[in-house]
Formats: structure tokens, sequence, C-alpha cells
């Protein structure tokens, strides 16, 4: 178990971040005052320094700014006791092809009005399908992020974190998320492309893996007690959430699954 108040450092995008979760304490990243990083500090009593930000790829954490952030690894020193690292899911447009797709489909039903072809066309702007190519890309990256993270703290227990499952067995199509019985299947192969990177870069680096795809499939979009949320245009103050991001229970989830590690 890391000691308390040791220094814990959080890398990642929105799926670390929390955005929709409240209260945001940093808006520009999305980042919540309950994301599973704040609940784990809490938890151990550890000094939180939480850099995840909604967007982030890895390039993000490695060597490249956002907005006004310097890359996430510039945070880490030697005294890094805890790294955690959620990211390489916008590496593959992973929630941006779901919500694209999701809302071109949405736009559609309407557009049907002007005739199935324009329909159609508005459908067809999405590519569903990514190559063995892209998710080995996303292995490296995630293991030259654990490989960079200990070289800047040696002493550190590294945990890749991944996804939590948007879809599985109980999601519908039409139903539970705008998307056809074709498009479907093809976000949940993106999804098991993502978690294989996270698990090949975990065996390569020798970081932990907190499979968080895994531990959540059952408590996916349309399941009885989701852990992430579907798809709204509705606005958050007229009461919409950011679709397709883990909600305040998946974030829980998320965290316990951590200490489970932490304590293993």
């Amino acid at each position: 178990m890391i000691p308390s108040g040791s220094r814990y450092v959080a890398l990642g995008s929105s799926f670390a971040a929390g955005p929709g979760i409240r209260p945001i304490v940093h808006p520009p990243a999305g980042r919540s005052g309950n994301n599973y990083a704040r609940l784990v500090a809490t938890e151990l009593g550890l000094e939180l320094v939480d850099v995840s930000y909604s967007g982030a790829t890895t390039a993000h954490v490695l060597d490249t700014p956002q907005d006004e952030a310097p890359p996430q690894l510039d945070v880490l020193t030697p005294e890094t006791a805890l790294v955690t690292i959620t990211v390489g899911g916008n590496d593959l447009e992973y929630v941006g092809t779901f919500l694209r797709g999701s809302f071109l489909n949405t736009v559609a039903k309407p557009a049907t009005i002007l005739g199935r072809r324009v329909a159609n066309r508005i459908r067809a702007r999405v590519s569903y399908l990514k190559d063995d190519a892209a998710y080995q890309t996303v292995t490296d990256s995630l293991t030259r992020v654990v490989e960079k993270a200990r070289e800047r703290s040696p002493e550190a227990r590294i945990l890749l974190v991944d996804y939590l499952s948007l879809v599985g067995p109980a999601t519908r199509p039409r139903l539970d998320v705008p998307l056809n019985e074709e498009q479907l299947p093809s976000i949940a192969m993106m999804a098991d492309g993502l978690a294989g990177a996270f698990a090949k870069a975990a065996a390569a680096s020798g970081a932990d893996l907190v499979a968080a795809s895994a531990a959540s499939r059952e408590h996916a979009i349309g399941s009885a007690e989701p852990w992430t949320t579907g798809f709204t245009l509705r606005p958050s103050y007229l009461g919409g959430h950011v679709s397709y991001h883990p909600n305040a229970a998946g974030m829980r989830a998320v965290a316990d699954l951590i200490l489970e590690t932490l304590r293993t």
C-alpha cells in the first residue's frame, strides 16, 4: 500500500478527468473533484497532483502541450510514489467516433423527410473501423508513457487504468444508443482493441493493469446500473450530461478497482 502523505500523480484524458461529474474544479480540463484520482487520494491520504485533461492524447502526456497545459509528464518527480494513466482513446478517436455517429444518426432521422438518400448520406460520414496498426501505435505509445514515467519517478508504482466499457451485453442498438446493428458492433470492436492495447502495454512495460473495461461490461449503457452515460443532445443547463463518459458511480467503481490493486 502507498503510505499516507505520498505524492500521487494522475495522468490522462477525460475518462480520468471526469467532465460532467460535479464539482468541476478545473473547467478548461473538464476535471472533476470527484474523479477516481480524487477518490483514491482521499481514501489513502495522498498528496494529489491531477493533470488529467479532457481531449488529451498520448502525445499530450508525453511531449505536446494542450491548451495552456504543458505535457503531463512534466509534473512527475523522483518523490512521486503513485502514477495512474488513462489515455489512448483519443488517439483512436474512440469516443469521438461514437459521438459523431450518434449525432449524425439522430440528425438523419428528421432528414428522412428530405428523402432516404439524404439521410443515408449523412450517416455515411463516420468510419467506425481501425486497422491493427492503429492499435499497435496506441500500445507502443502507452508503453513509452510508462517508460518515461519510470525514468522521472523510478520509485513510483505505475498503474495503467483502461477505459470503462460503454457497450456491453445489455446495450441495444437504436434503443439504448442511436447506432444501428452494423455500427454498434464496430464500436465494441474498437473498445476491445483499446483494452487490448492497455493489456499489451502493461505486459511490455511492467506496469500494473487496472482492467476497468472488463469489470464494467455488465454496467455498460443499457444495463440496470450503468457506470457511463448515454447519448444526449440536451445541454447541461437543461438537464443534459456529457455523453459517453463515466458517471459518478463509474468513477467510484474505478477508484475501488485501483484501491483493490494497490492492496494486492
